[in-house]
Protein backbone atom coordinates (compact mmCIF):
# COMPACT_ATOMS: atom_id res chain seq x y z
CA UNK A 1 0.00 0.00 0.00
CA UNK A 2 1.38 3.32 -1.19
CA UNK A 3 1.86 5.83 2.05
CA UNK A 4 0.64 8.85 2.30
CA UNK A 5 3.01 11.55 1.53
CA UNK A 6 4.94 13.66 3.22
CA UNK A 7 3.73 12.18 6.24
CA UNK A 8 6.17 13.84 8.50
CA UNK A 9 5.20 17.33 7.71
CA UNK A 10 1.98 19.59 8.57
CA UNK A 11 0.44 22.04 6.40
CA UNK A 12 1.56 25.57 7.05
CA UNK A 13 -1.19 28.26 6.65
CA UNK A 14 0.87 29.17 3.68
CA UNK A 15 -0.29 26.03 2.59
CA UNK A 16 -3.63 26.75 3.06
CA UNK A 17 -3.99 30.11 1.43
CA UNK A 18 -2.01 28.47 -2.02
CA UNK A 19 -4.90 25.56 -1.60
CA UNK A 20 -7.26 28.47 -1.83
CA UNK A 21 -5.86 30.38 -4.36
CA UNK A 22 -5.48 26.82 -6.29
CA UNK A 23 -8.88 25.76 -6.01
CA UNK A 24 -10.98 28.82 -6.40
CA UNK A 25 -11.54 28.94 -9.98
CA UNK A 26 -13.24 25.36 -9.49
CA UNK A 27 -15.17 25.06 -5.42
CA UNK A 28 -17.79 27.05 -4.52
CA UNK A 29 -17.36 30.29 -1.91
CA UNK A 30 -20.28 28.40 -0.11
CA UNK A 31 -22.10 30.93 1.91
CA UNK A 32 -22.30 31.87 6.41
CA UNK A 33 -25.73 31.76 7.44
CA UNK A 34 -27.04 32.31 11.23
CA UNK A 35 -30.14 31.25 12.34
CA UNK A 36 -32.14 33.47 15.38
CA UNK A 37 -33.96 30.30 16.88
CA UNK A 38 -31.02 28.50 17.30
CA UNK A 39 -29.41 31.58 18.67
CA UNK A 40 -32.13 31.78 21.29
CA UNK A 41 -31.79 27.78 21.83
CA UNK A 42 -28.03 28.00 22.71
CA UNK A 43 -27.40 30.98 24.00
CA UNK A 44 -25.31 31.87 21.44
CA UNK A 45 -24.44 33.85 18.42
CA UNK A 46 -23.66 30.82 16.04
CA UNK A 47 -22.33 31.08 12.02
CA UNK A 48 -22.72 28.18 9.81
CA UNK A 49 -20.42 27.74 7.06
CA UNK A 50 -22.60 25.96 4.72
CA UNK A 51 -20.23 23.32 2.99
CA UNK A 52 -23.55 21.48 2.08
CA UNK A 53 -23.56 23.75 -0.65
CA UNK A 54 -20.11 23.12 -1.41
CA UNK A 55 -19.59 20.78 -4.66
CA UNK A 56 -20.58 17.35 -4.51
CA UNK A 57 -22.38 18.04 -1.50
CA UNK A 58 -19.19 17.73 1.31
CA UNK A 59 -15.65 19.67 1.80
CA UNK A 60 -14.48 16.83 0.72
CA UNK A 61 -14.25 18.82 -2.57
CA UNK A 62 -11.93 21.21 -0.93
CA UNK A 63 -8.98 18.67 -0.43
CA UNK A 64 -9.60 16.29 -3.53
CA UNK A 65 -9.23 19.47 -5.69
CA UNK A 66 -6.32 20.86 -4.08
CA UNK A 67 -4.66 17.39 -4.45
CA UNK A 68 -5.59 16.96 -7.91
CA UNK A 69 -4.51 20.40 -8.97
CA UNK A 70 -1.09 20.02 -7.40
CA UNK A 71 0.07 16.76 -9.04
CA UNK A 72 2.90 17.56 -11.90
CA UNK A 73 1.88 17.03 -15.28
CA UNK A 74 3.54 13.50 -15.01
CA UNK A 75 1.93 12.74 -12.11
CA UNK A 76 -1.52 13.95 -13.30
CA UNK A 77 -1.36 12.16 -16.77
CA UNK A 78 -1.42 8.49 -14.37
CA UNK A 79 -4.34 9.50 -13.04
CA UNK A 80 -5.35 9.06 -8.83
CA UNK A 81 -6.90 6.25 -6.94
CA UNK A 82 -8.56 5.53 -3.56
CA UNK A 83 -10.91 3.73 -1.75
CA UNK A 84 -13.95 4.78 -0.62
CA UNK A 85 -17.73 4.44 -0.47
CA UNK A 86 -18.42 8.03 0.54
CA UNK A 87 -17.76 11.94 -0.02
CA UNK A 88 -14.35 11.19 -1.04
CA UNK A 89 -14.88 8.79 -3.88
CA UNK A 90 -17.36 11.65 -5.48
CA UNK A 91 -15.03 14.34 -4.47
CA UNK A 92 -11.75 13.06 -5.94
CA UNK A 93 -13.67 11.72 -9.49
CA UNK A 94 -15.33 15.02 -10.03
CA UNK A 95 -12.04 17.22 -9.62
CA UNK A 96 -9.81 14.84 -11.85
CA UNK A 97 -12.74 15.17 -14.19
CA UNK A 98 -11.81 18.80 -14.23
CA UNK A 99 -8.76 18.70 -14.63
CA UNK A 100 -9.32 16.30 -17.19
CA UNK A 101 -7.01 12.74 -15.52
CA UNK A 102 -8.33 9.25 -15.22
CA UNK A 103 -9.57 8.39 -11.34
CA UNK A 104 -10.00 5.28 -10.12
CA UNK A 105 -12.25 4.32 -7.29
CA UNK A 106 -12.05 1.11 -5.20
CA UNK A 107 -15.45 0.71 -3.81
CA UNK A 108 -17.07 -1.84 -1.65
CA UNK A 109 -19.59 -4.05 -3.33
CA UNK A 110 -22.22 -3.35 -0.59
CA UNK A 111 -21.84 0.63 -1.49
CA UNK A 112 -25.22 2.21 -1.66
CA UNK A 113 -26.39 2.23 -5.53
CA UNK A 114 -26.91 5.92 -5.18
CA UNK A 115 -22.82 6.68 -4.41
CA UNK A 116 -21.87 4.40 -7.18
CA UNK A 117 -24.02 6.35 -9.85
CA UNK A 118 -22.72 9.32 -8.73
CA UNK A 119 -18.90 8.29 -8.78
CA UNK A 120 -19.77 7.00 -12.05
CA UNK A 121 -21.38 10.04 -13.29
CA UNK A 122 -18.38 11.65 -12.89
CA UNK A 123 -16.42 9.30 -15.08
CA UNK A 124 -14.34 7.63 -12.60
CA UNK A 125 -13.32 4.01 -13.29
CA UNK A 126 -14.89 1.67 -10.24
CA UNK A 127 -13.03 -1.56 -9.24
CA UNK A 128 -15.82 -3.33 -6.75
CA UNK A 129 -14.45 -5.29 -3.50
CA UNK A 130 -15.29 -6.99 -0.80
CA UNK A 131 -16.22 -4.40 2.29
CA UNK A 132 -13.53 -5.20 4.56
CA UNK A 133 -10.50 -2.53 5.11
CA UNK A 134 -8.16 -5.13 4.11
CA UNK A 135 -9.62 -6.13 0.66
CA UNK A 136 -10.46 -1.64 -0.05
CA UNK A 137 -6.43 -2.00 0.28
CA UNK A 138 -5.75 -4.94 -1.07
CA UNK A 139 -7.51 -4.02 -3.90
CA UNK A 140 -6.27 -0.42 -4.31
CA UNK A 141 -2.87 -1.79 -4.30
CA UNK A 142 -3.61 -3.33 -7.25
CA UNK A 143 -4.71 -0.96 -9.40
CA UNK A 144 -2.15 1.28 -8.17
CA UNK A 145 0.31 -1.23 -9.36
CA UNK A 146 -1.68 -1.34 -12.41
CA UNK A 147 -1.72 1.98 -13.56
CA UNK A 148 1.06 3.83 -12.07
CA UNK A 149 -1.72 6.70 -10.25
CA UNK A 150 -1.38 8.51 -7.22
CA UNK A 151 -2.83 7.10 -4.21
CA UNK A 152 -5.21 10.33 -2.62
CA UNK A 153 -5.49 9.02 1.09
CA UNK A 154 -8.94 10.58 2.13
CA UNK A 155 -7.75 12.51 4.83
CA UNK A 156 -4.50 11.82 5.69
CA UNK A 157 -2.05 13.80 3.49
CA UNK A 158 -1.18 17.03 3.82
CA UNK A 159 -2.10 18.15 0.59
CA UNK A 160 -5.79 17.09 1.56
CA UNK A 161 -5.91 18.80 4.92
CA UNK A 162 -4.82 22.25 3.21
CA UNK A 163 -7.74 21.98 1.17
CA UNK A 164 -10.09 21.34 4.21
CA UNK A 165 -8.29 24.20 5.92
CA UNK A 166 -9.76 26.47 3.27
CA UNK A 167 -13.44 26.56 4.84
CA UNK A 168 -11.85 28.28 7.71
CA UNK A 169 -10.19 30.70 6.15
CA UNK A 170 -13.33 31.84 4.46
CA UNK A 171 -15.20 31.68 7.23
CA UNK A 172 -13.05 33.93 9.73
CA UNK A 173 -12.57 35.87 6.52
CA UNK A 174 -15.95 36.55 6.79
CA UNK A 175 -16.70 36.54 10.45
CA UNK A 176 -13.25 37.74 11.83
CA UNK A 177 -14.11 37.50 15.59
CA UNK A 178 -15.11 34.12 16.93
CA UNK A 179 -14.47 33.03 20.11
CA UNK A 180 -14.90 29.38 19.07
CA UNK A 181 -14.94 27.57 16.09
CA UNK A 182 -16.23 23.72 15.63
CA UNK A 183 -16.20 21.05 13.45
CA UNK A 184 -17.22 17.26 13.24
CA UNK A 185 -14.32 14.46 13.61
CA UNK A 186 -14.01 11.36 11.99
CA UNK A 187 -10.84 10.82 10.22
CA UNK A 188 -9.85 14.63 11.13
CA UNK A 189 -8.81 16.06 7.97
CA UNK A 190 -11.47 19.20 7.92
CA UNK A 191 -10.77 19.49 11.79
CA UNK A 192 -7.04 19.48 11.92
CA UNK A 193 -7.43 21.62 8.72
CA UNK A 194 -9.81 24.02 10.89
CA UNK A 195 -7.36 23.92 13.52
CA UNK A 196 -3.99 25.09 11.68
CA UNK A 197 -6.60 27.72 9.99
CA UNK A 198 -7.82 29.30 13.26
CA UNK A 199 -3.88 28.91 14.90
CA UNK A 200 -2.43 31.28 12.32
CA UNK A 201 -5.70 33.61 12.03
CA UNK A 202 -7.32 33.87 15.11
CA UNK A 203 -5.04 32.49 17.55
CA UNK A 204 -7.56 33.53 20.30
CA UNK A 205 -10.55 31.84 19.32
CA UNK A 206 -11.02 27.96 20.72
CA UNK A 207 -11.46 25.14 18.59
CA UNK A 208 -13.60 22.71 19.62
CA UNK A 209 -14.67 19.22 17.82
CA UNK A 210 -18.41 16.95 18.10
CA UNK A 211 -18.09 13.64 17.66
CA UNK A 212 -20.86 10.62 17.83
CA UNK A 213 -20.87 8.77 21.33
CA UNK A 214 -21.08 5.90 19.39
CA UNK A 215 -18.16 6.51 16.90
CA UNK A 216 -15.62 8.15 20.21
CA UNK A 217 -12.53 7.10 19.01
CA UNK A 218 -11.11 10.76 18.38
CA UNK A 219 -12.27 11.12 22.18
CA UNK A 220 -10.56 8.28 23.22
CA UNK A 221 -7.13 8.71 21.23
CA UNK A 222 -7.28 12.41 22.77
CA UNK A 223 -7.79 11.02 26.39
CA UNK A 224 -4.91 8.74 26.21
CA UNK A 225 -2.72 10.15 23.84
CA UNK A 226 -2.30 7.26 21.31
CA UNK A 227 -4.58 6.79 17.84
CA UNK A 228 -7.79 4.38 19.40
CA UNK A 229 -8.96 2.43 15.90
CA UNK A 230 -12.66 3.15 15.24
CA UNK A 231 -13.69 -0.51 15.73
CA UNK A 232 -17.54 -1.54 15.03
CA UNK A 233 -18.54 2.53 15.62
CA UNK A 234 -22.39 2.31 15.87
CA UNK A 235 -23.99 5.52 14.33
CA UNK A 236 -26.34 7.55 12.52
CA UNK A 237 -23.45 9.90 11.31
CA UNK A 238 -22.44 7.96 8.93
CA UNK A 239 -19.49 10.09 7.58
CA UNK A 240 -17.60 9.78 10.80
CA UNK A 241 -16.69 5.80 11.22
CA UNK A 242 -12.91 5.95 9.97
CA UNK A 243 -9.92 6.37 12.41
CA UNK A 244 -7.66 9.14 12.90
CA UNK A 245 -4.42 9.11 10.84
CA UNK A 246 -1.02 9.81 12.18
CA UNK A 247 -1.13 13.49 10.90
CA UNK A 248 -4.64 14.48 11.50
CA UNK A 249 -3.98 13.12 15.23
CA UNK A 250 -0.46 15.13 15.53
CA UNK A 251 -2.24 18.29 14.84
CA UNK A 252 -6.19 17.43 17.08
CA UNK A 253 -3.37 16.51 19.94
CA UNK A 254 -1.52 19.61 19.63
CA UNK A 255 -4.41 22.44 18.74
CA UNK A 256 -7.32 20.93 19.62
CA UNK A 257 -9.15 22.15 23.22
CA UNK A 258 -11.29 19.15 23.50
CA UNK A 259 -14.15 16.81 21.86
CA UNK A 260 -17.73 16.50 23.15
CA UNK A 261 -19.41 13.43 22.21
CA UNK A 262 -23.12 13.45 21.65
CA UNK A 263 -25.53 10.90 21.35
CA UNK A 264 -27.61 10.06 17.71
CA UNK A 265 -31.41 11.24 19.77
CA UNK A 266 -29.32 14.83 19.87
CA UNK A 267 -27.30 14.70 16.55
CA UNK A 268 -31.28 13.42 15.16
CA UNK A 269 -32.55 16.89 16.72
CA UNK A 270 -30.01 18.82 15.90
CA UNK A 271 -30.81 17.99 11.86
CA UNK A 272 -34.21 18.22 11.95
CA UNK A 273 -33.67 21.60 13.80
CA UNK A 274 -31.70 22.70 10.90
CA UNK A 275 -33.95 21.68 8.39
CA UNK A 276 -37.23 23.07 9.97
CA UNK A 277 -35.54 26.75 10.79
CA UNK A 278 -32.70 26.76 8.60
CA UNK A 279 -34.99 25.32 5.86
CA UNK A 280 -31.33 23.60 4.67
CA UNK A 281 -30.27 19.83 3.81
CA UNK A 282 -27.77 18.65 6.53
CA UNK A 283 -26.76 14.90 6.78
CA UNK A 284 -26.08 13.52 10.15
CA UNK A 285 -22.73 14.07 10.63
CA UNK A 286 -23.21 17.57 9.67
CA UNK A 287 -25.34 18.22 12.51
CA UNK A 288 -23.25 16.97 14.97
CA UNK A 289 -21.37 20.14 16.14
CA UNK A 290 -24.41 22.12 16.78
CA UNK A 291 -25.69 18.85 18.70
CA UNK A 292 -22.65 18.83 21.25
CA UNK A 293 -23.72 22.24 22.21
CA UNK A 294 -27.46 21.32 22.91
CA UNK A 295 -26.21 18.42 24.47
CA UNK A 296 -22.94 20.32 26.75
CA UNK A 297 -24.76 23.50 27.37
CA UNK A 298 -21.32 25.50 29.09
CA UNK A 299 -22.64 28.65 30.87
CA UNK A 300 -19.09 29.60 30.22
CA UNK A 301 -20.22 29.81 25.97
CA UNK A 302 -23.31 31.93 26.75
CA UNK A 303 -23.41 35.08 24.62
CA UNK A 304 -19.83 33.79 22.35
CA UNK A 305 -20.02 33.98 18.76
CA UNK A 306 -19.28 30.49 17.66
CA UNK A 307 -18.41 29.37 13.79
CA UNK A 308 -19.98 25.92 12.93
CA UNK A 309 -18.90 24.23 9.90
CA UNK A 310 -21.34 22.18 8.27
CA UNK A 311 -19.76 19.16 6.97
CA UNK A 312 -22.11 17.96 3.92
CA UNK A 313 -25.63 17.37 2.94
CA UNK A 314 -25.69 14.19 1.45
CA UNK A 315 -28.50 12.43 2.74
CA UNK A 316 -30.62 9.41 1.31
CA UNK A 317 -34.01 11.01 1.00
CA UNK A 318 -35.37 7.65 1.54
CA UNK A 319 -34.43 6.85 4.86
CA UNK A 320 -34.82 10.01 6.70
CA UNK A 321 -34.68 9.53 10.45
CA UNK A 322 -37.86 11.49 11.38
Amino acid sequence: MPPPPLTETIPTIDDIRRAAERIRPYAHRTPVLTCQTLNQMTGMSLFFKCENLQKVGAFKFRGACNTIFSLSEEEAARGVATHSSGNHAQALALAARIRGIPAHIVMPETSPQVKQAAVAGYGAEITFCKPTLEARESTLAEVVARTGATFVHPYNDVRVIAGQGTAALELFEEVPDLDVIMAPVGGGGLLSGTALTSLAVSPATRVIAGEPAGADDAYRSLQTGQIQPSVQPKTIADGLLTSLGEITFAIIRRHVEKILTVQDETIIKAMRLVWERMKIIVEPSAAVPLAALLEHPDAELRGKRVGIIFSGGNVDLGKLPF
